[in-house]
């Protein structure tokens, strides 16, 4: 059994989660159904700490996530460093660190590391995307160097002042688009589904006194982030945008710079994953269904499969970004795989039914497009991204130069002796979150906290809202007869 020490749920949450699924509260959870804390409206990490930056406060503790809240970010950086990190990004790709100041809610936090964060999101900005070289904006992306508050960042803490935090986190993601409201209710979905998230909260933000913008910190898995996701022990893995997940040999070294290992790098390796990888490239059909339970937590798998076709989310571990993490459970001995990066879900076709490939950009396993995972064939509607998505979204963009596809992903779809725990786990997922009214109840709490800027006005949110709310709408009924 698991759960994690690091989910504080408000009671206000907890009365609105429990009213809305008719769940019965406090039994720990099994791997498919444990949760980290998602955030701000979406969950709520509400206890007090009133920690000062730097003072080294347990990430559970923070009140950046506390629900409900929302907060006023803003950075300080030298123009010139900036301006030399653009050029060095447009010139080879590379995100290259520079020292700035951030101040939140007041509270100023000086030498913190910025860089560029994303993959495809940052592609116009090198003349590789939709966009022009050299700061015009992005328009698939809606990004530009000449904006500076519009990029997607990764600020660090203690990148220049060693074990310096602010409120116990030592990373946080600047997401990008604004108010991306999609990616806030699917990492909100999922913490209500008992599956491990990532933590996030609203903020108004500037840079250099610039205008605002309305924008998403979401919690960056760290060290810390790792040692508590879970109440076993457990070595977490980062999945690299330039991935593959397959068995390249038993050199370590070939996978280290493809799965950054988080934690317990005194004590664990990357043996385990590359264990797993020959045994999936070598596993015949037969020997794939009767041993992968023993190396797979598969009803975690199931849940995390399910989840992301319901999100629609089509940019997973078997999407162009390969974004995901994998959780080896050191008790087990078996992978469980964690979300990451939800800011294209919710943006597809809000039909696609549970044996429909959820793909973009022509990725996934099955041959690209919007396929089917059981058996072959489909449609190719990738629908519309609800406003406030990223551009770029939508089951027809294309990211990452079309890569995309995951073996384990596909062969478990596939497999006959898996497809009753995975429609199982749809059905569940489904009714408590759909069909119960969680997700339009989320909605409309995580649009009440979302602050205003000089780039984001209310009316603009409810539209936004209102756009997602008819997603939600269509997706309850276009499953409703088939789960």
């Amino acid at each position: 059994m698991r759960r994690s020490p690091r989910t504080v749920l408000s009671s206000s949450l907890v009365a609105f989660t429990l009213a809305l699924t008719g769940c019965g509260a406090g039994a720990a959870t099994d791997p498919s159904g444990t949760a980290t804390a998602a955030a701000s409206a979406g969950s709520g990490a509400a206890a007090e700490s009133g920690a000062e930056a730097g003072a080294g406060t347990p990430t559970a503790e923070t009140t950046l996530f506390a629900d409900g809240a929302s907060h006023e970010v803003g950075i300080e950086w030298d123009e010139a460093a900036y301006a030399d990190m653009i050029a060095a990004y447009e010139a080879d790709g590379s995100k290259e660190w520079i020292q700035a100041d951030i101040t939140i809610d007041g509270t100023l936090v000086s030498g913190i590391g910025v860089r560029l964060k994303g993959n495809s999101t940052l592609r116009s900005l090198s003349g590789d995307g939709d966009g022009a070289r050299g700061g015009r904006a992005a328009v698939s992306s809606g990004i530009s160097s000449d904006v500076p508050e519009s990029l997607p960042l990764l600020i660090d803490f203690d990148k220049y002042v060693d074990g310096q935090t602010y409120q116990g986190l030592t990373q946080l993601s600047l997401r990008p688009g604004s108010p991306v409201l999609n990616e806030a209710l699917a990492l909100a979905l999922t913490e209500a589904s008992g599956q491990a998230t990532q933590r996030y909260a609203y903020t108004t933000y500037s840079v250099n006194g610039s205008t605002t913008q309305t924008r998403l910190l979401v919690e960056n898995p760290d060290k810390a982030y790792a040692d508590a996701l879970f109440d076993t022990p457990g070595v977490l893995y980062k999945s690299d945008a330039e991935s593959s997940f397959t068995y390249q040999g038993d050199d370590l070294a070939t996978y280290e710079e493809q799965f950054k290992q988080l934690n317990a790098e005194d004590t664990e390796d990357l043996q385990p994953i590359v264990d797993f990888l020959k045994w999936l490239s070598e596993a015949s059909d037969e020997e794939f269904d009767a041993e992968l339970a023993n190396r797979v937590d598969v009803e975690s798998f199931a849940r995390y499969a399910a989840t992301m076709n319901l999100l629609v989310n089509g940019d997973d571990m078997a999407g162009p970004g390969q974004n995901y993490y994998l959780w080896y459970d050191l008790d087990t001995k078996k992978i469980s795989v964690i979300s990451w990066d939800l800011n294209l879900a919710m943006t597809g076709n809000a039909t696609a039914s549970p044996d429909e490939e959820v793909s973009i950009g022509g990725g996934g396993g099955m041959g690209g497009g919007a396929g089917m995972q059981r058996p072959p064939g489909g449609n190719d509607d990738g629908g519309s991204p609800p406003a406030g998505a990223p551009a770029d979204a939508g089951a027809g963009a294309r990211t990452g130069g079309g890569k995309g596809g995951n073996e384990l992903k596909e062969r478990f779809l596939a497999s006959e002796a898996f497809q009753s725990l995975y429609d199982n786990a749809y059905a569940d997922l489904y009714e408590q979150l759909f069909a119960s009214g969680t997700a339009a109840g989320l909605l409309d709490r995580i649009a009440a906290v979302v602050p205003p800027s000089d780039d984001l006005t209310q009316e603009e949110l409810a539209e936004q809202t209102d756009t997602l709310r008819t997603f939600i709408q269509e997706r309850t009924e276009a499953l409703k007869d088939q789960v």
